[in-house]
């Protein structure tokens, strides 16, 4: 049986290269791998932009407070939104937890802000139904991380 003869090949065997000894990826690996990779590297380079901006950001939220002169809770409550990014961005890095939380807590800590700018002006109903959203965001990420604790 000749190695190099196409009809001698059983099905599932991988295709041996001119030599006989090297074995060939199967038809598409290659490209899998080489697509996969590339997703992999954007993935790392956008995360590395929204870093970046991130702290851009909170570099001039910082600005806007020291210019001011005040510190107000919305401030206080921008900069732990700025947190949490940087957080997920450095968890994600690290793969030690589950980053899926994250973008929870960034929605909980967005919907508190949110309440507490329109403050007064808000209709109650409005402050229900977004407090309502806190209760559910607070409760899928117990969920997720229950879920990712086995």
């Amino acid at each position: 049986m000749d190695p190099h003869r196409e009809g001698d090949r059983h099905e599932g065997d991988h295709q041996k290269a001119a030599t006989g000894d090297i074995y060939k990826p199967e038809p598409g690996m290659a490209e899998r791998k080489l697509v996969i990779g590339s997703f992999h590297v954007l993935e790392r380079l956008l995360l590395g932009v929204v870093a970046l901006l991130t702290l851009a950001g909170a570099a001039f939220e910082v600005a806007g407070v020291f210019e001011n002169g005040t510190v107000t809770l919305a401030d206080i409550l921008l900069m732990f939104l700025y947190t949490e990014v940087v957080g997920m961005v450095a968890v994600f890095y690290s793969g030690q937890r589950s980053v899926f939380v994250y973008p929870i807590f960034i929605g909980i800590t967005a919907l508190a802000r949110l309440i507490i700018l329109q403050g007064k002006e808000m209709a109650p109903e409005n402050i229900l139904f977004e407090a309502g959203a806190i209760l559910l965001l607070s409760l899928a990420a117990l969920i997720v991380v229950r879920i990712s604790r086995r």
